[in-house]
């Protein structure tokens, strides 16, 4: 997103607490002009000096590993590190886009998942800090557009993927790429027929940028997520070949409150926003083991010495 902003000419301040983060994703613009690092834990009040147009809220622990390893972090960025990004845009007069999730609808009873869809969501089970602290910053987003008349947004972020993800992330496409690339058993959970869509990152800012451009009055929740749907086998099976890896399956318990499918409805965004994916699975996957194969390789180089 700050290398999106800047191509395009902004100025961008980052924000980061770098809890579950790597300043190495934006070492590269050190000394920009236009880019600004502040070390900051939005739970805590925030000022930034002169104007600004837009606070884009995308700060949260965001795979299964972290945010239950962080549950009460989870819970306040999500609740007061929301309301303090509200503030800040409301007291610069900006445009307030929040990242939220498809995790809203749980373990979905509808398929696929539109935006009037209410959810399945266990409110007090381990996944519940996640869960809850997005449903919390959405009702929280909409109670400061209906009470103060900001300009709001809402993206309900489907699994996204790509380069400059953390190699230990917890995440499924970077849990069974490392794998793969270690020659390692590819852990799936339950018996692999679980669904999910998987977004490259670039289609993802691309459309959270439609939305934080959208017209005032287009606001509420809009999903925006790849809606090719694959079994966490398929997915398996996929990087096992583009990574000509030794690996075999290894199957273990699904983990409590697991959804079972996940596959965005996008009518919304394509209608509204002129907003559709573009980056096939192959073409991401392939990206995307080329970074983890670089970063595996550094990692063995800095060891060799």
């Amino acid at each position: 997103m700050c290398d999106r902003l800047l191509a395009e000419g902004h100025s961008v301040v980052a924000v980061d607490n770098f809890l579950t983060g790597s300043e190495l994703n934006v070492a590269h613009l050190d000394g920009h002009p236009q880019f600004r690092l502040m070390r900051h834990d939005i739970t805590q009040p925030l000022a930034v000096d002169g104007p600004l147009d837009a606070v884009l809220n995308m700060a949260s622990p965001a795979s299964p590993k972290d945010y239950l390893q962080h549950s009460i972090a989870t819970l306040e960025v999500g609740s007061a590190g929301t309301r303090n990004m509200l503030e800040l845009a409301r007291a610069a007069n900006a445009r307030f886009l929040l990242t939220s999730t498809s995790e809203c609808y749980g373990d979905p009873l509808e398929h696929p998942q539109s935006e009037s869809y209410w959810g399945n969501v266990n409110p007090v089970g381990p996944r519940s800090c996640y869960d809850e602290s997005k449903r919390f910053a959405e009702a929280l987003t909409m109670a400061y557009h209906r009470t103060h008349g900001m300009r709001t947004n809402i993206a309900r972020i489907f699994n996204t993927y790509g380069p400059r993800m953390h190699p230990n992330d917890g995440r499924v496409v970077s849990n069974f790429v490392m794998q793969a690339l270690q020659n390692r058993p590819i852990t799936i959970f339950g018996d692999g027929a679980q669904t999910r869509s998987f977004c490259f990152v670039d289609d993802l800012v691309s459309g959270l940028l439609k939305l934080m451009d959208a017209p005032d009055e287009f606001i509420g929740p809009v999903n925006l997520g790849n809606p090719t749907e694959f079994t966490m086998l398929q997915l398996a099976e996929s990087i096992i070949a583009l990574t000509g890896s030794k690996s075999r399956i290894e199957r273990h318990p699904l983990p409590t409150d697991d959804p079972r499918q996940r596959k965005p409805e996008i009518s919304k965004a394509t209608d509204h926003l002129d907003w559709r994916p573009t980056v096939d699975l192959t073409t991401g996957l392939e990206a995307t083991i080329a970074y983890f194969r670089n970063h595996l390789a550094g990692a063995n180089s800095d060891t060799a010495r």
